[in-house]
């Protein structure tokens, strides 16, 4: 079963009721935010870093700390081109299914994943996108214990399925609004397509007229 027409459902029941994520930017602007889930990736996003690079994008990667230990090359590629870079747990683990003290390890090992290849000091990696989406309340209370942010999503077209390079552009196009969150894949689940997509759905998005942000310009800014 798909889920992808039941994630702009999610999204109106979600978004009020946990304020404190960032789930999107400023509506009165035509900023969006594009996204990438899974990686980083040898062959993937390499790709995707070729179509970015093309169309001058800036995106935000949020990196599983054993890709980032497997590919810091193409880690450091990422975060030299100036893409912004936030956390999705050590292994792709549902957060609520870890006990605090996993969680803890798991944000932090990906830190240290992202300093060996980045040189970026933890406290500059603070936004974390929980797993397919998946927290709890007392998940949300430890990350601002701990002091990071919930990054979340207003557009996913649920591309780590593969429906289609055609049928993810349509479902972006669809949905897409002043301030969206786009969520695409470019580890092992969907990112084959990844490159593709993203060099039909950008000029799309451009003709028109959004402008490319990431993530950290979304911050503290209501939506």
């Amino acid at each position: 079963m798909q889920l992808a027409p039941l994630f702009p459902i999610f999204y109106r029941i979600l978004k009020p009721t946990f304020p404190n994520c960032l789930w999107c930017g400023d509506v009165s602007s035509k900023f969006i935010a594009l996204t990438f889930d899974d990686g980083p990736h040898p062959q993937y996003t390499a790709q995707l870093l070729k179509v970015l690079d093309r169309h001058d994008i800036v995106a935000s990667f949020f990196w599983l700390g054993a890709c980032v230990n497997r590919s810091p090359e193409i880690a450091q590629e990422i975060f030299a081109r100036g893409h912004w870079i936030g956390l999705h747990g050590y292994d792709h683990r549902n957060f609520p299914m870890l006990s605090p003290t996993e969680l803890k390890q798991s944000l932090e090992r990906t830190q240290a994943a992202i300093y060996d290849a980045c040189q970026l000091e933890p406290e500059q990696v603070r936004d974390v996108r929980p797993p397919n989406g998946l927290f709890t309340p007392t998940t949300l209370n430890l990350l601002k214990q701990w002091n990071y942010r919930p990054v979340m999503w207003s557009v996913v077209p649920e591309d780590w399925v593969r429906p289609g390079i055609t049928t993810v552009t349509q479902r972006v196009l669809k949905q897409v609004c002043n301030g969206s969150l786009i969520v695409l894949h470019d580890g092992a689940c969907g990112g084959q397509d990844v490159a593709e997509t993203a060099e039909v759905l950008i000029p799309k998005l451009i003709e028109q007229g959004y402008q490319f942000v990431t993530i950290d310009k979304f911050w503290g800014i209501s939506c």
